[in-house]
């Protein structure tokens, strides 16, 4: 019989894919009951680009986390990015057939589908709807309208939209490689629910998830997210830099780049000096590490700016949208020595290295809370939250077929894309008793 308490996180990344199963605790907290990890080598820039390699990749990684936890595999809650992932604002509204009954779920939900229902550019699809705030019969900045009476209800939508393509991609993956697709959410997203607080996000923060592929960017202001980026440049172009700077050869220029690179030049002197076997009977490199830190400095700046002035975009310059709670720096690529440093130094912005272990319990192995897995841990979360939204769903059907046992079965509010998902989810829980 299937646990149902358990859920699982895939991260399919370009450099690693981890799959994490995972339960609440007695104390809300998450207890890691397994983890499996592979190398991912069919993933460019965060978009797969090989299938079958993809597939395999993704099998190893769950059957090593299933071999660890004794649990079967069947659900996984996935994280997309990628440089196709884009955002966009929008602002919506739904005239009321009932001013006089106060605003509930229902109306919200019929708000969200309808921006479900935009037309995208050709190939393109909506990923999330992201209510931003309200407005209620004309009065503004309204957080949770639910409880008011009104006419006309009225929301700001932060929308993420991705390519059909690269989303149907995943989902075969997932498919062939014999699992079933819980739901997709945004890479970023997962990252910043694992390892940022609810005061950051109150008093405005940025998320810089530097992954192998591709840099995310999520930006939360009181509470909301605010912006989304994907920019594809991760800890892999700068491998590659070190790679043709110093002529040698990938696996070499990855372990320079985490035994000895800084982003930060000053700190090397002119005679530190690292000596790399060369190929097969050929003399061995000498290399300075004043050299690769230069090489790594260069490539983090650009990245560094490139996010900057997505922060900028976002309008971080004006008063009411200040980020008080400056940059949390996360995955891999947080890794890196001196990176804070930089990043403070380069936008003038206080900057933490973000762990994911606020929301593991205390016997989760310590692996875990490196900035690595951090997306992993938030689609973790995602999944248990999505569980307990299950459950208190199914309470409430129960009391209202208790209830209304003999009257009219109260109207369905229209499905969502996610809805279906969770339907999906709902058959296969069934089936697994």
């Amino acid at each position: 019989m299937e646990n149902n308490n358990i859920a699982v996180g895939l991260d399919i990344g370009t450099t690693k894919i981890v799959a994490m199963v995972g339960k609440k605790d007695a104390y809300n907290k998450i207890e890691v009951l397994g983890t499996g990890r592979a190398k991912s080598l069919g993933v460019h820039r965060g978009v797969v680009n090989n299938i079958t390699q993809t597939i395999h990749s993704i099998q190893e990684a769950v059957s090593e986390a299933e071999s660890i936890s004794g649990e079967k595999i069947q659900k996984v809650i996935v994280g997309i990015a990628g440089q196709h992932i884009r955002s966009l604002h929008h602002s919506d509204y739904i005239t009321r057939s009932n001013p006089d009954k106060v605003i509930d779920e229902n109306d919200i939900e019929h708000l969200i589908n309808q921006v479900y229902k935009l037309v995208m550019l050709p190939g393109e699809e909506i990923i999330h709807v992201l209510p931003q705030d309200y407005k209620v019969d004309g009065q503004a900045e309204i957080k949770t309208p639910i409880g008011m009476y009104g006419g006309r209800l009225e929301a700001n939508f932060h929308v993420v939209v991705g390519q059909v393509s690269s989303i149907r991609n995943i989902g075969r993956c997932i498919k062939s490689a014999g699992l079933e697709l819980g739901s997709i959410t945004l890479e970023p997203l997962a990252s910043a629910n694992a390892v940022l607080s609810q005061e950051e996000k109150e008093a405005g923060v940025a998320l810089i998830d530097i992954g192998g592929g591709t840099t995310d960017l999520a930006i939360f202001k009181d509470g909301i997210i605010r912006h989304t980026a994907v920019i594809p440049f991760g800890g892999n172009v700068i491998t590659e830099d070190i790679k043709e700077g110093c002529s040698i050869i990938e696996k070499q220029a990855e372990l320079l780049k985490i035994k000895f690179g800084s982003a930060w030049p000053g700190e090397n002197k002119e005679n530190e000096i690292v000596s790399i076997p060369g190929l097969r009977g050929r003399d061995p490199k000498e290399i300075t590490l004043k050299n690769l830190s230069k090489i790594i400095h260069a490539r983090i700046i650009e990245i560094v700016e490139q996010v900057f002035l997505e922060i900028k975009n976002y309008g971080h310059e004006e008063s009411k949208k200040k980020l008080i709670a400056g940059i949390v720096l996360t995955g891999g690529g947080a890794q890196l020595k001196h990176i804070k440093q930089l990043v403070e130094y380069t936008t003038g912005m206080d900057t933490r290295i973000g762990y994911p272990n606020e929301h593991l319990s205390s016997n989760s192995d310590t692996d875990l809370s490196s900035p690595a897995f951090a997306t992993a841990v938030g689609l973790l979360m995602k999944g248990l939250s999505e569980f307990e939204k299950e459950a208190r769903e199914e309470e409430k059907e129960e009391q209202i077929i208790n209830s209304e046992e003999k009257s009219v079965p109260p109207e369905q509010p229209k499905r969502t894309v996610f809805d279906k998902w969770i339907d999906k989810f709902r058959d296969f829980l069934e089936n697994a008793e």
